[in-house]
């Protein structure tokens, strides 16, 4: 088990105190467009949720960087080595979840480095939807991954897809 973040939507009121402690602690100012969390407002159903980098085991950010401008930390963060990164965007496109940022101030890349393990957000979260705690390591793909697979192979061996692309 590793630790970290883990998101409560529930709980989330959209007050963005996440995204201020963030940016204060990673750029020196309150500059919530900075922050390397980000508060989702959901219209339809008038709620919040914070996302930020799972931390995924994946890491397609970290294989994507042709500079080996990613790191792993002792926090067990992928983390930005800023002098490595050249600045190329690569990792920022790899990243599903969109959480790999380009910063305009730096020409790098930016990313969540949970602080180095001790998350700004937690603290500043006054109703508790941001928690650092050990946690499994998830499946983040799950079922879809299993449908996925299954598809691919019915297509290798050439059986109807479920797909519907005929």
């Amino acid at each position: 088990m590793a630790k970290q973040l883990r998101i409560v939507p529930e709980k989330c009121t959209g007050c963005i105190q996440c995204e201020l402690a963030c940016s204060f602690v990673q750029t020196g100012a309150f500059q919530p467009a900075r922050s390397l969390i980000r508060v989702h407002l959901f219209d339809d159903q008038a709620s919040y949720a914070p996302y930020t980098c799972f931390q995924c085991d994946e890491a397609w950010c970290l294989t994507a960087c042709p500079v080996n401008a990613i790191a792993i930390s002792p926090a067990s963060a992928k983390v930005v080595v800023e002098n490595l990164c050249v600045g190329c965007g690569l990792c920022t496109i790899a990243c599903p979840y969109g959480t790999v940022w380009y910063s305009p101030d730096s020409h790098k890349a930016v990313k969540c480095d949970l602080c180095a393990g001790d998350p700004a957000c937690v603290h500043a979260c006054p109703t508790g939807a941001i928690e650092y705690a050990e946690t499994p390591v998830a499946d983040w793909l799950g079922e879809w991954a299993n449908d996925l697979n299954k598809t691919y192979s019915e297509i290798r061996r050439g059986a109807p897809s479920h797909g519907g692309g005929q």
